[in-house]
């Protein structure tokens, strides 16, 4: 279920073939900020780590200029098909993060990456896990975007970021905000366990990262603004 332009739900149900991220909690989150900002038609959007292309064509939707990036050619393959059944034109690319975009700059930048920590010492993530396996302490992707997404916004350019508080959304912040962006959460929820987190609790618990109490994870969207 995501948002529209006005903030009604309705279903959204894109095309999510194996190995493909498919829009859950996380993605419905971020919706409904992307629902509450004042984006002007014709605007430059950008959707990082897109998917199945889910928030990419609600962009699309609302009369953005649209790009998709996604490192798995699936996701990209996904995505496309995802934009011409929804009838909207969205421009995807194959790459790493902000790599197919070098040189351009963007009103508004979606970014739902990989946030949850992984055992596994520094081994990088492969095939579908690379859609939530984020290293040990769930940043692999999260501190990349702190550093390189604040270059790429236009004067009053906003980036809208969902991760988990597995991840330390205050280091997110205080990054974004050492970038020169005004950052804070501006929305929190609570979920049950998915599947990746509900299997490595034991791990999570040693790490400190979950209680012996906890049975839910909280999801938050950060909001950061570059300042005109």
């Amino acid at each position: 279920m995501l948002l529209d332009g006005g903030g009604t739900r309705r279903s959204v149900t894109p095309l999510a073939p194996p190995g493909v991220y498919a829009p859950q909690e996380d993605t419905e989150l971020l919706a409904g900020a992307l629902s509450d900002e004042s984006v002007p038609e014709n605007a430059d959007v950008l959707d990082v780590g897109t998917g199945s292309g889910a928030l990419a064509v609600e962009a699309a939707r609302r009369g953005c200029r649209v790009t998709a990036v996604d490192v798995s050619r699936r996701a990209v393959c996904a995505a496309r098909l995802n934009a011409l059944l929804a009838g909207v034109p969205v421009r995807v690319r194959r790459g790493n993060l902000f790599a197919p975009v070098r040189g351009e700059s963007f009103d508004l930048i979606l970014a739902n990456p990989p946030y949850v920590p992984a055992p596994g010492g520094g081994s990088l993530p492969r095939g579908a896990a690379r859609a939530w396996d984020a290293g040990g302490d769930g940043r692999l992707v999260l501190d990349r975007i702190c550093r390189e997404a604040p270059a790429l916004l236009r004067p009053g350019g906003v980036l809208l970021l969902v991760q988990s508080a597995l991840s330390d959304p205050g280091l997110t912040v205080g990054g974004l905000r050492t970038a020169g962006t005004k950052a804070a959460v501006i929305r929190r929820r609570r979920i049950a366990f998915g599947p990746v987190v509900r299997g490595r609790q034991r791990w999570l618990r040693e790490r400190g990262l979950l209680s012996v109490t906890d049975d839910e994870e909280e999801l938050v969207v950060i909001r950061a603004e570059l300042p005109v």
